[in-house]
């Protein structure tokens, strides 16, 4: 055997990729690594740096490389983008200025771009590395395949790779996928069949980078290393609870198709929450190396998981993005989220296991705290360290705490220190960790940070797979939450105005099994979102172009507005049996129907028949559709007659809003028959920063529509037709309001204080009801701005 090989052998050992199931002895030789998608954000950010480290490491190890950028541009166009990316890597303090700029230039002289689009790309690909081998006589060790790209393209470019780039018998395949890995279960377990006909699961490392930051590494070490101090207390008879949190103070920007698909749950909690879970209660492994035995203690995790019910989660969207994270039912944007987890083993039952994650929070902070029971009570020092919480925490960085660190409270243990990698920190500045001050942790940090990409690099490398997710893992981690986003499609978000603001809003409460916040308001929706407190305001009336006007802050406004419509409704089914109300699409009367559906239990709904005010030309089981808004936010949790329920014909004949087919006729000959003089006791009615009300859009000739009560219209933004009550529908209601909120408005309810009567130009100013009275429900950002 080689010096060489032998060294390499050693090099393995140590890492952990020597002796683990069903992976090979590397040998020493040439690598061809393959960045697809090698000019984009993640690349230029993190892959090119933690390839650069890796060269660097393994320059006196025997093995020589090759580096690819590959994507779909033309070469010519995309090599000056590469090169500039690669001129930006650096090396760490301990690699003099000399020597950096050798090992920079000899990177670049073995890097190219190649364009990566068919598969004759793939095929030249093959071709050229095979000649390469052959001109410089080298043995191939392996091939390194990472797919920075979407994950549709994954399954794709794993068979061009299968049939025409494939090393050489003896030599290795590695293929790197990057999350998401499917959206739920079902998505997840197709992506995993596509991708198992063109690869082993050994060749596939799905890469999760929380599994490479240092202290989420650190964990299962850790718990082995402290394990004579952990085993008597590591169970339900002293863990108080279980926090996994990651916090954000950045909002969705830039991500908003991401979030619009994924959404927090998927993007944060389902991967990098649910491992860092199953590494802190998961089996220890008898071999920490043995990549199959942390894997599976990993899978009898998840199997002892016990099911997530929708009354274990609560949910929000951030406010900035309005039309993204808090349209109607669009539960895959929520943007924070906290869940309660439970065991179903005796070492962990009934012991909570929270994981919370959110954009735009009070700080960006990243931990997991496991808080244990303290029996102990001082009875005059209250400041002695024996009643301060106990707790461990794994603190991934940022916050108060800037490094990444693991903290024993000092009324625990002092933890085992022997990992040179790690060292103690004994000078603590004056901060606060969780509680505590960090004087009253033991404190272990890593003596150089490396980024998580450039560890998880290394790994793959060295061909070692428990930081990686397997083909079973994945699914079984699906398996346990695509329930859970099933449910959540009716739960209630909570709107948050971001950052402090949100004061004790978004806090939980835990009671059994089940979590909730633990204040409960009405919800608003974001561009509402103003002050809540009322500030010396009380609700007033007034007048807004001759009409009645009611005006509060936003919550007192709603409150207002439902009692006002119970009132009503109360009075017309003493006097006629029966309750007419219309009601029009949009954000604004999302608030009103929560505070509907959650406190006026005593509404008549029994004797309400619900009619809608205007209705989007889509299948009314989709998400864009107002009557699906209205059905999961109101309708599906209040006890109404399902035959008191009146969508609008939007869909005949298997199309949609064609005038051939008359819905908008069957819907007038609809109010004939069941309102008696087609008058609605109350049509509730929002306005649009256009002046657009109901779907009467400036530019509608209104006037053609004579005495029809309903009319298909267009709005602005074609092919989006939509059907729609008329003025004259409106204008024979007993009562309509127009509920008006959110700065954003106030510009516009300045020029309509303004401006004369003109339906077409300023839609809303055509409506006057002939014999009913209108009021305008303003909050104070839309009237005072």
């Amino acid at each position: 055997m080689s010096v060489t090989v032998l060294l390499l052998l050693v090099t393995l050992c140590v890492q952990g990729g020597y002796g683990e199931e069903r992976e090979e002895v590397q040998r020493p030789g040439h690598v061809s690594v393959v960045i697809v998608g090698g000019t984009g954000d993640l690349a230029k950010k993190y892959l090119w740096q933690g390839f650069f480290q890796l060269y660097i490491n393994q320059v006196s190890s025997g093995n020589t490389f090759s580096f690819y950028g590959g994507g779909l541009s033309p070469a010519d166009k995309a090599t000056p983008l590469l090169f500039e990316i690669l001129k930006a890597v650096s090396c760490s303090k301990d690699v003099s200025q000399e020597r950096c700029a050798l090992l920079k230039d000899q990177f670049l002289r073995l890097s190219q771009y190649r364009q990566l689009k068919t598969l004759e790309d793939y095929q030249d690909l093959a071709e050229h590395i095979k000649k390469q081998l052959q001109q410089e006589g080298m043995t191939e060790a392996g091939r390194l395949f990472y797919l920075s790209v979407p994950a549709f393209a994954y399954a794709d470019i794993a068979d061009k790779i299968n049939n025409s780039c494939r090393p050489a018998s003896g030599a290795w395949l590695r293929v790197v996928l990057e999350k998401p890995f499917g959206h739920d279960f079902r998505s997840a377990q197709v992506l995993a069949s596509q991708l198992g006909s063109s690869l082993k699961d050994e060749e596939m490392y799905r890469i999760d980078h929380y599994l490479g930051k240092q202290v989420v590494t650190k964990i299962l070490p850790f718990r082995i290393e402290n394990k004579r101090f952990l085993d008597p207390i590591w169970n339900k008879q002293h863990i108080e609870r279980v926090e996994i949190v990651l916090k954000e103070t950045l909002d969705v920007k830039g991500r908003i198709p991401f979030y619009d698909q994924y959404g927090v749950i998927r993007d944060v909690l389902q991967n990098h929450l649910t491992e860092v879970m199953t590494l802190l209660t998961m089996r220890l492994p008898v071999n920490l190396s043995s990549s199959e035995e942390v894997l599976q203690n990993k899978l009898h995790i998840f199997s002892s998981l016990l099911p997530l019910e929708k009354n274990q989660a609560v949910i929000g969207p951030v406010p900035s993005h309005t039309n993204i994270c808090s349209s109607a039912n669009k539960q895959s944007c929520l943007c924070v989220s906290a869940v309660l987890a439970h065991i179903d083993q005796a070492q962990y039952e009934d012991v909570p296991i929270l994981l919370i994650s959110g954009k735009m929070l009070d700080e960006r902070v990243g931990y997991a705290r496991i808080l244990f029971k303290n029996d102990i009570f001082c009875l005059q020092n209250h400041n002695s360290i024996h009643c301060k919480p106990k707790q461990i925490v794994f603190y991934f960085g940022h916050g108060s705490l800037q490094y990444p660190a693991i903290l024993v409270s000092k009324n625990l243990f002092k933890p085992v220190l022997t990992d040179s990698e790690w060292k103690e920190v004994t000078e603590h500045t004056d901060v606060s960790v969780l509680g505590l001050s960090l004087s009253d942790y033991y404190v272990q940090t890593p003596t150089e940070q490396r980024e998580a990409y450039t560890e998880l690099i290394s790994h793959i490398f060295a061909g070692r797979k428990n930081s990686f997710i397997s083909t079973e893992n994945l699914l079984a981690s699906w398996g346990l939450w695509t329930p859970l986003l099933s449910t959540l499609s009716s739960s209630f978000p909570r709107i948050y105005p971001g950052g402090a603001d949100n004061g004790d809003l978004l806090d939980v409460r835990l009671k059994g099994k089940d979590i909730r916040f633990n204040s409960e308001v009405v919800i608003i929706s974001p561009d509402q979102m103003g002050s809540t407190s009322a500030g010396g305001f009380q609700v007033m009336q007034g007048k807004f172009r001759s009409a009645d006007m009611v005006s509060a802050w936003a919550e007192e406004l709603v409150e207002r507005l439902a009692a006002d419509i119970e009132e009503l409704a109360e009075a017309a089914v003493r006097e006629s049996g029966v309750f007419h109300l219309a009601l029009s699409g949009g954000s604004s009367p999302l608030a009103l129907f929560h505070r509907l559906a959650l406190h006026h239990f005593s509404f008549p709904w029994r004797n309400t028949h619900v009619w809608m005010v205007d209705e989007r030309c889509v299948p009314l089981t989709e998400l864009e559709s107002n009557f699906y808004t209205l059905h999961n936010h109101l309708l599906q949790h209040v006890r109404i007659p399902y035959y008191n329920i009146h969508p609008m014909p939007v869909q005949l004949n298997h199309r949609l809003c064609v005038e051939e087919d008359g819905g908008a006729q069957l819907y007038e000959t609809e109010i004939s028959k069941w309102v008696n003089g087609s008058s609605f006791h109350f049509v509730l009615l929002g306005v649009g920063y256009d002046s657009h009300t109901a779907s009467l859009f400036p530019g509608t000739k209104v006037k053609e529509f004579g005495e029809s009560l309903v009319a298909l219209t267009e709005s602005p933004v074609k092919p989006h037709q939509r059907m729609s009550l008329t003025f004259s529908a409106i204008n024979r209601a007993q009562r309509v309001a127009l509920l008006v909120m959110g700065k954003g408005k106030h510009e516009l309810i300045t020029q309509l204080s303004r401006v004369k009567d003109d339906p077409e130009k300023w839609p809303v100013t055509g409506v006057k009801p002939t014999n009913g009275r209108l009021v305008w429900y303003m909050d104070y950002d839309a009237l005072l701005g």
